[in-house]
């Protein structure tokens, strides 16, 4: 397997600055370094000491990388693309972290044709952003779903594994247009729900806004934390992955019209049965690591 002796990451928030520092923490060989389109990042980024050398042209951030890694919002990743190209050496390998693939795949694809794109996306993440939020550990345990081409080369495939696998995460591969299914059910609908969720509770006239916050029980307060994700982001999230957002979206009123129907009647057993059901998915998820079974979540008080 190819190994990565310098690693280039254009978009340096909070996956950019997490990969950072795991690269840092975990592969002290391999040289990184980073480039960011805002000024005030990048001069954050020096400060913070998160790269060996911070670029101030993205194409310059590519020279000479073995693995170029575009951690930007999923509507700029072509954009992006097309802005490393001039400093790409042959046999480098192009990646991405965006949580929607079949778009940014075929984007990746058209902006650097003579190019090696395997895309990825690690399945991890926090509501905060910019290069002060990034941690080492991020990726621990979490899933990192890399999604390369029919065409892809299996060496290049093993590399990009390999190198996430080292940043702790565990890897899954995957066609690009199943993995956009499975995260519209898994992440974008969650996400639109917690948007929508906190948005009709600011606007309840019945409800003052103070009193919304005071009285915050733990459903709405973790709506809040979802709902505080980066708007940039999810907004190119959402156009990028339409097809299976609306699909699942519509999936989700059928069951939301069921729900009403069974209140409405009085329908005990029915709202029991759905929510015994719906109680398992939460105990498979931490029976598989994905969250902590302690009281509220294990937060402090």
């Amino acid at each position: 397997m190819m190994a990565f002796q310098r690693v280039a990451i254009v978009g340096l928030g909070l996956i950019g600055s997490s990969i950072a520092r795991a690269v840092g923490e975990r592969l002290p060989h391999v040289a990184v370094t980073g480039h960011d389109a805002s000024a005030e990042v990048r001069t954050l980024a020096r400060e913070l000491g998160l790269c060996d050398t911070i670029a101030d042209d993205a194409a310059a951030a590519a020279v000479d990388a073995d693995l170029v890694i575009l951690a930007v919002p999923v509507g700029r990743m072509a954009d992006a693309a097309a802005s490393i190209a001039p400093g790409l050496k042959a046999g480098a390998i192009i990646s991405d972290v965006g949580s929607s693939k079949a778009g940014v795949a075929d984007a990746l694809a058209k902006a650097l044709p003579d190019h090696i794109v395997i895309p990825a996306h690690p399945v991890a993440g926090t509501e905060n952003s910019g290069p002060a939020a990034g941690f080492a550990t991020l990726f621990d345990s979490r899933w990192c779903i890399v999604t390369p081409g029919a065409g892809a080369p299996g060496e290049a495939v093993a590399a990009v594994t390999g190198f996430w696998q080292a940043l702790g995460a565990r890897v899954e591969t995957m066609d690009a247009a199943h993995h956009d299914m499975v995260l519209a059910v898994t992440s974008h609908l969650p996400h639109l729900i917690a948007y929508t969720i906190v948005g009709t509770a600011s606007e309840l006239e019945e409800v003052t806004e103070s009193e919304v916050i005071k009285y915050s029980a733990g459903g709405f307060r973790d709506f809040t934390r979802i709902a505080a994700s980066d708007p940039v982001m999810w907004r190119d999230v959402f156009l990028a992955n339409k097809e299976a957002v609306l699909a699942t979206l519509q999936r989700f009123n059928e069951d939301l019209t069921a729900l009403q129907q069974a209140i409405r009647r009085g329908d005990g057993a029915k709202l029991e049965d759905w929510f015994t059901r719906t109680r398992a998915i939460r105990r498979s998820i931490i029976e598989q690591g994905q969250d902590d079974a302690a009281p509220d979540f294990g937060r402090k008080h």
